[in-house]
Parts: C-alpha cells; structure tokens; sequence
C-alpha cells in the first residue's frame, strides 16, 4: 500500500503484460534466494501502530492531514481515513534490550502525536474498532486525499458490482451495505515485523500461524460495531468481508476470499506464498514497472508486485 503509481485498467493486454512482469519478478526473488543476496547475520524485529483521531466527545475527528502537516516525523504516515494515522517504528536488532527500546519509542512518538493532535483539536485512542464510529463517518469525503486510496476504492467497488454487504453474527447480528471501501477503516492495530533468513523463514512462518489463534484469543480488541456485540474480535469479519470481491457463484464455487488464513504450511521458501497468490487471483491494479534483472545488474533490489494480486 506505500506505492503511489498504481494504476486501474480494463485494457486485457496491459494485465497480461503486468501479470508477466509479476512472474519475473518472482524469477528474480527466485534468482536472490539462489545466489544468497539477503542477509543471515542479523535478526531485526520492527513494529507499526496505527491509531485512531476522536474528538471531545470520542467521536472520530478526520483531521489527520492538520496533524500530519504540523509533523516533522517521516515515522508518522496517513491511513485509509482521514481519523486515522499510522506510526512507523525503526526496526531494531533482536538483542539486548530491545524490546525495552522499542516500547519507549513507541510511547515516545505517541506522545508526540498526541501533542501536535492538542494543536488542532484532536485526541487519540487505540482501539480494534472504534465503539463510536458510525456509517456516516465512512463516507468518501473522509478518505485520505491520495489517489493510491480513490483507485483502490473504485477498482475493489467495480468488482463487487454494487455496493458491499456486510453480516456478521455475534451476541447481536448486524448486516448492513456500504457504497464504498471505507468501513476498512473501522480497524487499526498493531503489527509486529521480524525480519529472519531465508533458511529459516519456513520455520518461522509455520510457527506464526500456529500460535495467532491464541494470541489473537488474549488480544482480542474489537467486540463492538454500530453499537452491536459482535465477535470478541470483529475485524477478522470486517476486514475478510471489506476486501471479498467474489460474486454468488464464485462462493459457489468455494473460491478463496482475497483475505484468508491460508491453505498449507510453508515446506521451504516464502515464493511458496506468492506463487499460491499468484495463482488463486487474478490482477486488479497495475503499476509503473522495471526489469528486476536489470535492477540488479545496477545493483539495486527487485521489488515483488504483491501490491497487484493482494
């Protein structure tokens, strides 16, 4: 979602040429993993937290572009939603005491955001799911003035072909439509990165997936939306059904939803993961691309084309 050249197309030939690109890349990942390009020495953990923007009476305040132009903390990015605002943490070698450094940093830069939030009127709370938002807040004019957000909103609404339905079944049942891709917004979390080598990453990987279940049990943060109890953890349903591009009879058909847990353990290599993306569906949005070899030749560092098929 950092890229800002992504691109909407119905034009067949510029997504096979893209889907093309999208498989060199893949034989380039391929290439660095072979030739041992990636780093081994070195463990890093890194973190990103997102936060919501309420006003006096916790309502959700979309001032996040005031508060970003009192910023002069790179850390410090936009989000989907203008009452949304998302901190980057520097990623720090898994040594020591570094997960100390990484709290204080992290309550550092929320209390910088907090005091430039105190400049125009806005406080900030961490929550799964904001209990106060409403429908009315996830209208358009609160989306992030960058084009990446409209073209995504536009292309996932095309493909849904009407407006999104929502159900979700708790203590209380709520189902609702939604004309737009905003209610993504209703979630914000904290996500923890832990950079590991290639040899290992399978391990790791597996490993992850086995212990979210009970992590996610202890954590859970999100039990209410529009004034429902629902799940202890709502934004596994809202996200997953958010981002379900699949029409009736793809549902039918018991194709995955573009959010999902997965459907194996990784056996050897992160290309695992892509390769199965690749393959389950088809591209939605394009982007400026290079040869990936000849970034290499140059020195440089490939960038896959996740963003494409995610």
């Amino acid at each position: 979602m950092g890229q800002q050249n992504i691109k909407t197309t119905k034009d067949a030939g510029a997504i096979r040429r893209f889907t093309r690109h999208i498989i060199e890349d893949m034989r380039a990942l391929d290439f660095m993993l072979a030739e041992k390009m990636f780093e081994t020495d070195v463990q890093r953990i890194g973190a990103e937290q997102e936060l919501f923007l309420v006003n006096k009476q916790f309502q959700p305040c979309p001032l996040s572009e005031e508060v970003l132009a009192l910023s002069d903390n790179g850390r410090l990015v936009n989000e989907l939603t203008r009452f949304n605002l998302e901190i980057n943490l520097d990623p720090l070698e898994l040594t020591g005491n570094c997960f100390s450094a990484m709290q204080k940093s992290l309550d550092d830069l929320i209390g910088y955001v907090r005091g430039l939030g105190d400049q125009v009127g806005a406080q900030i709370v961490l929550a799964g799911i904001l209990p106060t938002v409403h429908a009315w807040d996830l209208r358009l004019e609160n989306m992030s003035p960058q084009a990446r957000y409209f073209t995504l909103n536009d292309t996932i609404m095309g493909l849904k072909g009407g407006k999104a339905q929502y159900h979700i079944r708790g203590v209380d049942e709520l189902f609702f439509q939604h004309d737009n891709i905003m209610v993504e917004g209703c979630n914000t979390s904290f996500q923890v990165h832990f950079q590991v080598t290639p040899d290992t990453f399978a391990h790791y990987y597996n490993i992850a997936q086995l212990v979210s279940g009970p992590v996610l049990a202890v954590a859970a943060n999100s039990p209410v939306l529009f004034g429902k109890r629902l799940w202890r953890e709502t934004r596994i349903a809202l996200f997953q059904q958010a981002l379900d591009t699949r029409s009736s009879n793809l549902y039918l058909r018991e194709m995955s939803p573009r959010v999902h847990f997965g459907t194996d353990w990784v056996n050897e290599s992160v290309t695992e993961i892509f390769q199965e993306d690749i393959a389950r569906f088809r591209v939605i949005m394009t982007s400026d691309y290079e040869d990936p070899f000849e970034v290499l030749e140059r020195g440089g560092c490939t960038t896959a084309s996740g963003l494409a098929v995610a």
